[in-house]
């Protein structure tokens, strides 16, 4: 297979394991920089270019889009997809999950487990919003915050007034959640693909931070996942219409309850937590599901010949 892999590092540790592990199954890959593709879209004769060059041939992309280019990088995406190239997660399910609020809204419709969350647009609501998310302490986000960047645990009602009115204020589009307290600072990455859970890590928030992201100074420890946390973790997924994600959850006194569903999640700390080449673990998904797709595709043309 030919591969591509969207990403504006290749340097970074999981763009070169997914290298690797193409590389090592015998595919040809490349990396192109999401920001130097450009396309010219047609009816009958889509294209992608880059640094000057007619992009074609084709198999798979794998798309590594941060979320400051996440508008762009889907674009990208959407003309892969016209081309027929089969993307591991599609442009729609990555936009769909980049946008907190409505990922909050399509899990709560389904009947996942989430924290009470609040969102308000005026200011002379603040007092009713907080109310409704079980009062202080508790969790502000800005629905454009990634990596535990604009995440603010409001530990009084008056510190939760203050910091909602100075978003307000600032045209900030923020959600308001319930602070899970018996969660003690951690959360519980599940990496899902295809349609179970391939590996799970218990990120440990530092002393003194509620955030436990890696990238923050927390920790990474293998953990073992209760039934329940599993088929969460997986439902989300289907929900969100991803292939590949990683699911964080909580563990609530009420049972898991989901904060994000990352469409692009970082390889390194679940390898190292748990062992496992998850960069292979994908590639074998993709060389499934695109044999999958030849195999249908032969019964197609056998069954229209039959008729012919």
């Amino acid at each position: 297979m030919k591969i591509a892999v969207l990403s504006r590092n290749p340097k970074l540790y999981s763009t070169m394991r997914l290298v690797e592990a193409a590389e090592a199954r015998g595919h040809e890959v490349r990396v192109l920089d999401v920001l130097r593709c450009y396309m010219n879209i047609t009816s009958h004769n889509p294209s992608i270019h880059y640094r000057g060059e007619d992009l074609t041939g084709f198999d798979a992309v794998i798309p590594r889009i941060g979320a400051s280019v996440t508008f762009y990088g889907t674009a990208v995406l959407r003309q892969f997809e016209m081309m027929n190239v089969f993307p591991l997660n599609e442009s729609v399910a990555i936009s769909r999950s980049r946008d907190k609020l409505r990922s909050v809204q399509l899990l709560a419709r389904k009947g996942i487990g989430l924290p009470v969350t609040g969102f308000a647009k005026n200011p002379d609501d603040i007092e009713d919003l907080i109310a409704q998310v079980g009062g202080a302490p508790l969790v502000i986000k800005l629905l454009e915050g990634t990596q535990g960047i604009g995440v603010v645990l409001a530990e009084t009602h008056n510190a939760a007034e203050s910091v909602i009115q100075a978003f307000m204020g600032l045209k900030a589009n923020i959600m308001v959640q319930e602070f899970i307290k018996e969660a003690e600072g951690s959360d519980i990455r599940c990496f899902v693909v295809g349609d179970k859970v391939v590996a799970a890590m218990k990120r440990q928030a530092i002393a003194g931070e509620f955030r436990s992201n890696l990238h923050r100074g927390g920790s990474a420890s293998l953990i073992r996942l209760t039934p329940e946390e599993r088929s969460t973790a997986v439902r989300a997924a289907k929900i969100m219409g991803l292939n590949v994600c990683g699911v964080d959850l909580l563990r609530s006194n009420h049972g898991p309850v989901i904060m994000e569903v990352n469409s692009s999640p970082g390889l390194k700390g679940i390898e190292q937590a748990s062992g496992k080449d998850i960069a292979e673990i994908i590639i074998k998904f993709i060389e499934n599901r695109i044999a999958a797709q030849e195999t249908a595709k032969d019964k197609t043309l056998t069954r229209t010949r039959g008729k012919g």
